[in-house]
């Protein structure tokens, strides 16, 4: 017996599209979740070092949940690259300004942190209210364990 090895032609021959609403979600559930199916590893013919996940379409990304005080104690730093160019700002203040980023940026954590983590996350789109334009890809709705 041989094993089954899928090579990255194969597995993007096998993609499919998924619809998640974000409506009341916990913020770190929903993107392990959402993580896990961007890499592929809820597939049986996962291959660590190749792209095997599906595309996932985040709705509502503005209706997102925060448990006990992250909203005020969570931080996000950016740095422009410049000395003394580095910018905080709370978990409230990044989703005022783009509910998005708070979503993209956790999903972001949990994948690797090279070029295959920098590809998978490109099959990720989040829109920060109910419609989206991939409405041609026909996306499932996927059931999320809560």
């Amino acid at each position: 017996m041989r094993t089954l090895h899928l090579t990255a032609e194969e597995a993007r021959n096998q993609r499919k599209w998924y619809l998640v609403d974000a409506t009341g979600k916990v913020l770190g559930r929903l993107a392990a979740q959402i993580a896990k199916i961007l890499r592929g590893k809820h597939k049986p013919i996962f291959s660590p070092h190749l792209d095997m996940g599906d595309f996932v379409v985040v709705i509502n990304a503005d209706k997102i949940r925060l448990t006990g005080a992250k909203w005020h104690k969570k931080l996000y730093f950016r740095h422009s690259g410049y000395p003394g160019g580095i910018k905080v700002e709370t978990a409230q203040q990044l989703f005022s300004r783009k509910p998005e980023e708070l979503l993209r940026l956790a999903v972001a954590g949990m994948l690797p942190k090279n070029r295959l983590g920098r590809k998978l996350l490109k099959k990720l789109k989040i829109y920060r209210g109910p419609e989206h334009p991939h409405r041609a890809q026909n996306p499932e709705p996927l059931k999320l364990e809560e």
